[in-house]
This record gives C-alpha cells, structure tokens and sequence, in this order.
C-alpha cells in the first residue's frame, strides 16, 4: 500500500472539524474555518451554526448580510469545500441571529 505524504495541522484540522460539526449537528466548530474563509470583515457578521446533511446554517446579523452572502452562495461553498473536504457542504442556509 502506498503512503501518502504526511499533511500539515492546518490541512488536517478543517477536516476534523467537519466531521465533529457534521456528527453533533453543531456548526460552531466550524468558526475558524468560516473565519478564514470569508475574512475577519464578515466574520464579524456572520457565524456557522448547525451542520446537519451537508447543509451548512449560518447566522446573519441583518437580513442585507444574508442577502450579500446568498449572492455568494457558490463561491462560499467552493472555498469551504476546498477546505473542509469534497461534498462536505452542499448547501448554505442564512438566517437572522
């Protein structure tokens, strides 16, 4: 059996974190990797909360963040996808915190 490469704490970790968020159904552990996704300026306005079948629920501070994030659906899903693993999340909900 070949081996693979071994893999950095900051490869491995969102991963981890996916599957914690994806078994308690809790979304919160997902934080850093939301946080460095879409930045600190939406970080301040939005946050995970609940990853239950792929489908990522994210509090919003207003109805205009969820608004801006829907817009930014796709590409949100690509960069946390790229991060926490193929499939991982195959759909962004927002809603009012």
């Amino acid at each position: 059996m070949a081996r693979r490469d071994p893999q950095t704490l900051d490869q491995l970790l969102p991963r981890v974190l996916a599957r914690l968020a994806e078994q308690s159904g809790k979304g919160r552990a997902l934080a850093p990797v939301w946080d460095a996704t879409v930045g600190p300026h939406i970080a301040r306005h939005s946050r995970p909360h609940s990853l239950e079948r792929g489908t990522l629920v994210v509090t919003v501070a207003s109805a205009e963040w969820a608004h801006t994030l829907s817009r930014q659906q796709s590409s949100l899903l690509e960069q946390l996808n790229s991060r926490l693993g193929a499939g991982s999340v195959s759909t962004l909900v927002f809603r009012l915190d």
